[in-house]
């Protein structure tokens, strides 16, 4: 979740808060049904009402919420706001959207459940003639030549004389946001895909792209971004060439750098698939030589399935045949879930489980915390 200060970055970012503005203004009316997904503070909620907004239901699963209640009596928009702490896969409203505004992405929109909760709220909570905010997202790569954002990665595990290169391999196949410049690209900006949030129905990506270099340098990763059409063309860009906004660019670097010269052939997989509450990503990478003898100079399939350091033991543990049992922490958990049936209060769970388990809970403190922290994330 967001800290309150990334919220304040985010008001802070005026390409991005004048376009959503904009955005409102041209769909809101008076007496329209807003949905706000993902409200955070609350503002997008605020500025509906302002626009004459009968309705607006704000949902959000962090406790940033409470700031969104306030700021609505500040406001005096209470008795138009209701407000869900909750995910909004998780609830019910008492009538359809005629607007439904979010923005859930991170870096990227693949971002944990962005997707599948728009399209869950676009089929359960959008009017039949209702509209969407964001309307789409277009997604662009480049291949880059960014010496100094990859040594940031690399450089700890090549220095001090230990053979560190097992957590090269775990860096390089993690993707980071970034920022890089216009300057640094080695390839023409290719469209990699467009989320069409009216229509899209899956959460997974995948799309190839095949560039030739445009210059020679050295390659160090693929740049992805994306423009915003919010709607009726307002939008913005994060292209590297324009001001910066706070989602910043994401880098998937190559495992080493490769040299390329003007005209190389260089091809790209890059896919997403949302496994859980995430994504795994793959980047697939073959670089050709523009001359006609040479033939292949590199080629490299990463994935942030190898960008994890896990142990052989962790992994038997998600394996078909596994036989799982409790660990002391799971039978601890179990039991306090056993005892929260409506009937005990914290307090009373506390006492019994620290009777239950006195080496893991030795006084009180310790187990009610624990009872208070299951509490918080699976009491109704």
């Amino acid at each position: 979740m967001y800290s309150v200060h990334s919220y304040g970055k985010m008001l802070a970012d005026a390409p991005r808060m004048d376009a959503y503005v904009a955005a409102l203004r041209r769909t809101v009316k008076p007496g329209s049904v807003v949905l706000d997904l993902g409200c955070g503070p609350g503002v997008f909620a605020l500025l509906a009402c302002q626009l004459g907004a009968r309705r607006v239901y704000a949902v959000e699963p962090d406790n940033v919420i409470e700031l969104a209640r306030e700021a609505a009596r500040a406001n005096g928009f209470a008795d138009r706001i209701e407000f869900f702490q909750s995910f909004s896969t998780e609830i019910t409203l008492a009538e359809r959207a005629d607007v439904i505004i979010s923005d859930l992405r991170g870096v990227l929109p693949w971002y944990q459940q962005h997707i599948p909760a728009i399209i869950d709220a676009r089929n359960r909570f959008l009017a039949p003639d209702g509209i969407l905010i964001p309307d789409r997202d277009v997604l662009w790569a480049a291949v880059v030549d960014t010496p100094d954002r990859y040594e940031e990665l690399v450089r700890p595990w090549r220095s001090g004389g230990l053979n560190l290169s097992a957590a090269t391999r775990v860096i390089t196949n993690t993707w980071r946001k970034t920022r890089v410049t216009a300057e640094e690209l080695l390839v023409e900006p290719a469209c990699w895909a467009t989320l069409a949030y009216r229509e899209i129905q899956s959460a997974d990506v995948s799309a190839e792209i095949v560039w030739q270099a445009s210059r020679p340098g050295t390659a160090h990763g693929v740049a992805v971004w994306f423009d915003a059409e919010l709607v009726d063309e307002i939008g913005f860009t994060n292209h590297p060439g324009a001001p910066e906004l706070i989602y910043g660019t994401g880098l998937f670097p190559f495992p080493q750098a490769v040299d390329v010269a003007e005209g190389d052939r260089i091809r790209l997989q890059l896919r997403a698939d949302y496994v859980g509450d995430d994504y795994v990503w793959r980047w697939d990478t073959d670089f050709v030589s523009a001359k006609e003898f040479d033939g292949p100079k590199a080629s490299f399939k990463q994935s942030t399935f190898f960008g994890v350091p896990l142990s052989p033991a962790h992994l038997r543990k998600g394996a078909a045949n596994y036989k799982p049992a409790l660990d002391p922490r799971g039978e601890a958990r179990s039991f306090i879930m056993q005892l929260m049936n409506g009937q005990n209060s914290l307090t009373e769970i506390a006492t019994r489980l620290s009777e239950r388990f006195p080496q893991r809970y030795p006084d009180a403190n310790a187990a009610f915390n624990e009872v208070a922290t299951v509490s918080q994330e699976f009491a109704r």
